[in-house]
């Protein structure tokens, strides 16, 4: 262990115990409520991704119990896993410049990877094993040991369990292995069909779940490519560089660029400047062709970012590399602040500016306030129609109450069926007000809020004995199995 590597393993061990204490103060917010929802019916696919996230929690509440910590659990570790396997690659594809522990640093920074190595999300196991690819790719390069594809096909199967973007990972190796003559001297070997082949048979538990619900989770993902709204394609690409700009932090996001141009330019000589600029172009070149018609999410490019890092650690100039410090520092004060506003709220921000208050306040006040008026209206069960809210409902509902899942998707799920439940007695429906028909009257309002600021406004509807609301499922609960 070198002498600049003891400092940066203790900030890394001191860091990851401090996400771990914040995966168990914050609430859950609704996204993960929804995978706890998957790691209580595990399946080798779902609607929305593949399962790995579902995997994870389910690990993690087998070890630590039904609570925010365990559900989050594998997040922090996660995020040092990847941390050392991005150290790894850097020293690996620039030996002696301290790549590694800078594209480290410069990751950990973000806001993206900060919120990430907290939350539970697929994003969060995607980075892991899209970093462990390149780390495996890498270190083959370094060595010149084929048998490395081998763990890289391993790690790229496992990112495509976590995501399907990690297809474009697939893509962007493929590119780098023709681009080359050093590179594609490799394919004349057996040795990346063979990690080609374990990275399918990993994948292929998915492909077939996928084949056997007529392709669901394929036909989502691909269904975004056919949006096309050009006419704001301007509005979408500025919202794509801004949400980058402000996930990244600034400096960090500069230096990610800068790092990535220079690859560029030193690709076509250089296999490692390829291999980085490959990763981050390709998926890169895929999302601004998806802002030209459509919005593109502020994390779906987040596989973008170890490549970036590195590249930026690797091959920016020394003008560049002088400012790594200055964006780590400003990086981790960005993601401190948010941490502090999600647990404590000192600023006053608006509604629409402050995401902790929109995803993660409120919500245990507001389910004690649904189980009143659940009470007060004699229902027998309690249901919602959006995925999400459902899910929260059934993670801060008393355990006595069940919580019914009304949608298409819920069909796709081993959950048991409700129709029994409806047909018994009558029911109690949450709607959010801003998805709520005007077509009826709610029988009851109510606001999920934090102090004086409202997150969001719900109205409450009473259903009728024998409502034919199909598909509808029996959601799991806490300390039920």
């Amino acid at each position: 262990m070198t002498a600049a590597a003891r400092p940066a393993l203790a900030a890394l061990a001191t860091l990851t115990v401090l996400r771990l204490a914040l995966a168990a103060a914050l609430p859950l917010s609704p996204d993960e409520a929804y995978y706890w929802v998957w790691s209580r019916a595990l399946a080798a696919g779902y609607l929305d991704h593949p399962p790995m996230v579902a995997l994870l929690i389910r690990a993690g509440t087998a070890l630590a119990g039904e609570s925010e910590f365990g559900v989050r659990l594998a997040a922090p570790l996660a995020a040092g896993a990847g941390s050392l396997l991005l150290a790894s690659a850097g020293e690996d594809l620039a030996p002696g410049r301290h790549a590694g522990l800078i594209a480290a640093a410069l990751l950990n920074a973000s806001l993206l990877f900060g919120a990430g190595a907290v939350l539970m999300t697929p994003d969060t196991p995607l980075l892991l094993f899209w970093t462990a690819t390149l780390a495996a790719l890498a270190r083959g390069l370094r060595s010149d040991d084929g048998r490395w594809w081998l763990a890289a096909g391993l790690a790229a199967g496992l990112a495509l369990a976590s995501k399907l973007t990690a297809l474009l990972l697939l893509g962007a190796v493929g590119l780098w292995l023709l681009a080359l003559p050093e590179t594609r001297r490799m394919l004349a070997t057996p040795w990346p069909w063979l990690g080609l082949g374990i990275a399918t048979l990993v994948f292929a538990p998915t492909l077939a779940w996928n084949a056997a619900h007529g392709w669901a989770g394929f036909v989502k993902q691909g269904g975004r490519v056919t949006a096309w709204q050009p006419a704001r394609a301007g509005q979408f690409l500025g919202e794509l560089l801004a949400g980058q700009i402000g996930l990244a932090t600034p400096l960090v996001f500069l230096l990610c660029a800068a790092g990535t141009v220079a690859a560029l330019r030193r690709a076509r000589t250089d296999a490692a400047a390829a291999l980085l600029a490959a990763s981050v172009a390709v998926p890169g070149l895929v999302f601004l062709a998806h802002a030209l018609g459509d919005r593109v999410q502020g994390n779906w490019p987040a596989g973008l970012y170890p490549g970036a890092a590195l590249a930026a650690a690797a091959f920016a100039g020394p003008a560049w590399r002088r400012w790594w410090r200055p964006a780590v520092l400003l990086g981790l004060a960005i993601t401190a602040t948010v941490y502090v506003q999600a647990l404590a709220a000192p600023l006053p921000l608006p509604a629409a500016l402050d995401p902790s208050l929109l995803r993660l306040a409120g919500w245990r006040g507001f389910a004690t306030a649904v189980a009143a008026e659940r009470q007060r209206a004699g229902a027998g069960y309690v249901a919602a129609e959006n995925y999400a809210l459902a899910a929260m409902l059934a993670w801060t509902l008393p355990a006595g109450v069940a919580v019914v899942g009304l949608e298409p998707r819920w069909a796709l799920f081993a959950l048991p069926d409700a129709a029994p439940l409806l047909r018994e007695g009558p029911g109690l429906l949450v709607r959010s007000a801003h998805r709520a028909a005007g077509d009826s009257t709610p029988i009851a309002t109510l606001e999920r809020r934090r102090g004086a600021s409202v997150a969001e406004t719900y109205w409450l509807f009473r259903l009728p004995p024998g409502a034919d609301l199909a598909p509808a499922v029996l959601l799991p609960r806490r300390g039920t199995r």
